[in-house]
């Protein structure tokens, strides 16, 4: 993803508005016309990154999409702690799609907060100096005595004081400063407070429009039939029987799907179930235990190419005074947002017009510019609030099945999805297995590690990840196996499964050398920071920070009667995270009692939308792990609904503590890191218990440690 820097040449002073107010634009976030608006009629006809009414009033535009991340408060505080205002004066607009003027308007990779510190820090600080500058030349003064605050100007030494209101008129006909200074962070009043989701209020009483409310006129419905199994193909289907349904406009086929265009989801999902489509196998239907054979023949030899090679692993496995070995296993899972996928579009001769909940809005436009050849120019992207996604809306097949049916109707549409056509319709996180083997020298310290891994999608490792770094022989090699199932990023690609089997596996050695799996983690680290070996995407300090930070607060190490614990630490989108799992056993159950958690993201923007996000991502994490799987029967989805597939229960998410790493380091990723590590810590903190160790997911399907709490459906 990329990330924007800010110069004079991209901050622009627009001007004065004719309902009066000084509009601010960078090229990094500046116009679009907002929708929905809650802001005075005055400023709804806006194109602009800030506009200061002659009220007082602040209006900031969101350019990234909002799928329950924050972003869309998390963003306009950065802007409005430099440009000092106070925030209950701030009014918060949706961007649409604008590359011209906006860059990386994405949801995912836990990268919005963390490529857009810099510019919205400046450009709130411009914006700041700007009103200074007016201000100081209407009183005489040098602006360098005036101060600013709650959006006030002041002069200490005069006593004055004026509004930024008072000031937009004169501040718009003044240049723009070259060089701005930055608040200092001791002076935030803003930034690492805890401020209230900007759309809670329309969330909670029902005002909030997700894609799926979308309306236009002369808008129909459309439901969507697609292959049962993947790997098969369409051969005949009675769209006559659809036809008699009322309310029921058109059956259209296309991309080997079938198509059913009515005034309402009710009527094409009741004619759609009347169609009885055929389908025909193209090529062999893989069930989940033929990827499990396949995958294990796969691994019996190594790739051409290794993704890493540090020393030698041959040797280092060799020399080793204890041998490890430990296989892992991954089942596919799908994204289960509670909003199921759809999409607007209006196909026209001129133009296009894309609107509903969507990750990738360029990638959406670029996809169907080139799929339906259609100049990008005429296609515009609006962006609704997403009713959760996870790494599914990164994907485009929904838009694009949204084109072809509007294209192929000659009408606006609005594709909806059933639940099991989400569940069932691929793009899952990938199936993947995992082998490890390791050595210890005679002091129990790691020598050799080698990851051997394939899955249903590229590279399934990350090799610059810890331990690498830390081990002087280490290799990392990596298999893709080929299938018609669709796969794609699932929150935390990869990590969230690999930091399972590295964690338990690092755990496993250091029991069977003695150590303590705290004192053995810190070990590496110490190692990793004083003989490094080869690349580290990592800071070992960073990384021991947040294992020390949650081994106080768990009290590690301490008698605790009845109780176990697990740790795991694992570091993803640039963000140290541990936590530590603590279980008993309750009238036969194994029972999670907590899990602590150390967070180093750096600076907090917003303190409250970083605990949601991070006590959300453990029970995501934690609920997956537990209960999460997909199988497949001859290519066949055998879970497509929430009968089928165990989702965690409000009662079942145990209490957890969370604790961030006060610094000034640049704010890092935040949406993702908290997931990867919490099934190890469950794992490692089961085998404390009862010396049995979880290597597949879920760990539901152990019947040695979970058959009771299997029966009884309790975490």
């Amino acid at each position: 993803m990329s990330t924007s820097t800010i110069n004079r040449r991209h901050f622009l002073k627009i001007g004065i508005t004719a309902g009066g107010g000084l509009i601010l634009g960078m090229e990094y976030l500046a116009s679009c016309s907002p929708s929905g608006s809650n802001a005075p009629a005055a400023m709804q006809t806006l194109n602009a990154f800030i506009k200061i009414g002659t009220d007082g009033l602040v209006t900031i535009m969101a350019p990234n999409p909002e799928i329950g991340q924050g972003v869309k408060t998390a963003l306009p505080m950065i802007v409005a702690e430099e440009l000092d205002v106070d925030w209950k004066n701030v009014i918060i607009e949706q961007a649409a799609l604008d590359t011209d003027k906006y860059t990386r308007q994405v949801a995912g990779g836990s990268g919005s907060v963390r490529s857009s510190w810099d510019p919205f820090r400046q450009a709130g600080a411009t914006g700041r100096q700007m009103l200074v500058n007016a201000a100081a030349d209407k009183w005489k003064v040098a602006p360098n005595t005036c101060t600013t605050e709650a959006g006030m100007v002041f002069h200490k030494d005069s006593g004055k004081k004026i509004s930024y209101g008072d000031l937009v008129e004169k501040a718009a006909t003044m240049p723009v400063p070259k060089d701005v200074k930055l608040k200092d962070p001791k002076r935030f009043k803003i930034i690492g407070t805890r401020i209230g989701n900007y759309d809670t209020k329309a969330i909670i009483t029902g005002k909030q429009k997700y894609g799926i409310d979308t309306k236009r006129e002369g808008m129909l419905y459309a439901t969507i039939i697609r292959p049962p199994a993947f790997g098969q193909t369409l051969e005949s289907f009675n769209q006559d029987a659809a036809r008699k349904y009322q309310g029921i406009k058109d059956v259209v086929t296309f991309d080997n799907k079938i198509a059913v265009l009515g005034r309402s989801t009710w009527e094409v999902m009741q004619a759609a179930r009347s169609i009885k489509p055929v389908w025909k196998d193209d090529g062999t239907l893989e069930s989940t235990a033929d990827y499990k054979a396949n995958f294990n023949k796969t691994l019996e030899q190594l790739p051409k190419e290794s993704k890493r090679k540090d020393g030698n692993i041959k040797k280092g496995l060799a020399a080793g005074t204890k041998t490890f070995e430990a296989t892992f296993e991954c089942p596919f899972i799908p994204h289960n947002p509670m909003e199921p996928m759809n999409f607007f579009a209006d196909v026209k001769a001129d133009s296009v017009e894309l609107y509903g909940p969507i990750q990738l809005p360029d990638k959406a436009r670029n996809t169907i510019a080139e799929k339906f050849k259609i100049p990008k120019e005429k296609i515009k992207v609006g962006m609704t609030r997403m009713g959760g996604g996870f790494g599914r809306r990164l994907m485009t097949d929904f838009v694009e099945e949204a084109v072809a049916v509007s294209q192929l109707a000659k009408a606006p549409v609005n594709v909806i999805w059933k639940r099991e056509d989400d569940m069932g319709g691929g793009f899952y996180r990938p199936m993947a297995l995992y082998k490890y083997k390791a050595a210890t020298d005679s002091n129990g310290r790691l020598i050799a590690w080698h990851h051997h891994s394939v899955g249903v999608t590229g590279n399934t490792s990350r090799e610059d990840n810890f331990p690498a770094g830390a081990v002087p022989n280490l290799q990392v090699d990596t298999h893709e196996y080929k299938s018609p199932v669709t796969t794609g990023p699932w929150r935390a690609p990869i990590h969230n499964y690999i930091a399972f089997a590295e964690e338990s596996f690092l755990d496993e050695i250091a029991h069977g050398v003695g150590k303590d799996p705290v004192a053995f983690r810190l070990e590496l680290l110490e190692q990793a920071k004083a003989q490094p070996v080869g690349k580290m995407d990592y800071n070992p300090d960073r990384y021991a920070g947040v294992i020390k930070k949650v081994a106080q607060m768990a009290g590690w190490g301490q008698s605790k009667p009845g109780v176990f614990q697990g740790i795991s630490a694992h570091f993803s989108f640039q963000t140290y995270v541990a936590q530590v799992a603590e279980v008993s056993n309750v009238n036969g159950q194994w029972k999670i009692n907590k899990i602590y958690c150390a967070v180093d993201c750096g600076t907090i923007i917003n303190r409250s939308g970083a605990e949601n996000q991070v006590e959300g991502a453990m029970i995501d994490g934690l609920g997956h792990a537990m209960f999460g799987e997909l199988t497949l029967t001859k290519g066949k989805p055998d879970q497509t609904n929430y009968d089928r597939y165990r989702l965690i229960r409000m009662r079942e998410a145990p209490p957890v503590e969370i604790a961030f790493i006060e610094n000034n380091e640049k704010p890092t990723g935040l949406g993702e890191p908290a997931l990867p590590p919490v099934a190890a810590a469950i794992g490692n903190a089961i085998f404390a218990a009862t010396g049995h160790r979880l290597r597949s997911q879920p760990f539901m399907n152990s019947e040695a440690v979970f058959s009771v709490q299997k029966q009884q459906s309790e975490v």
